[in-house]
């Protein structure tokens, strides 16, 4: 299965999103803030990254935008998931390079089907 790294500083919603992808068959990689994201993105290889908009040091936002940039981590999949549900804020996110955006509330099982959806895209 895939490698995915899971950030938000909501200890809960990084359990739930990470017991839905780990019961999954994924290999899950937990950050609580913007910079341990980025520190665990560089450091191995990811299928997959959900990084939450609103986390301390850095955004989800920046966290997408400077996987963008970077050559290794370039073309990583990445779904936003915020409770921002303002259409200035998903564009913003798109504007950084996002593939997908889930506003929170959310269903565990929609997580999961987007990640797959996603995964299956990115491997054809």
């Amino acid at each position: 299965m895939a490698t995915i790294l899971v950030a938000d500083d909501d200890e809960d919603v990084r359990d739930i999103v990470s017991f839905k992808l780990g019961s999954a068959r994924h290999t899950v990689l937990a950050a609580e803030d913007g910079p341990q994201a980025l520190h665990i993105a560089s450091s191995r290889p990811l299928d997959l990254a959900v990084l939450d908009v609103r986390m301390p040091g850095l955004t989800g936002v920046e966290v997408c935008r400077r996987l963008r940039q970077n050559p290794a981590t370039a073309a990583l999949p990445v779904i936003l998931l915020t409770s921002q549900s303002e259409e200035g804020d998903v564009e913003a996110g798109f504007a950084a390079g996002a593939d997908d955006y889930i506003a929170k509330p959310f269903s565990p099982r929609e997580v999961g089907s987007r990640v797959q959806a996603l995964l299956a895209r990115s491997r054809s």
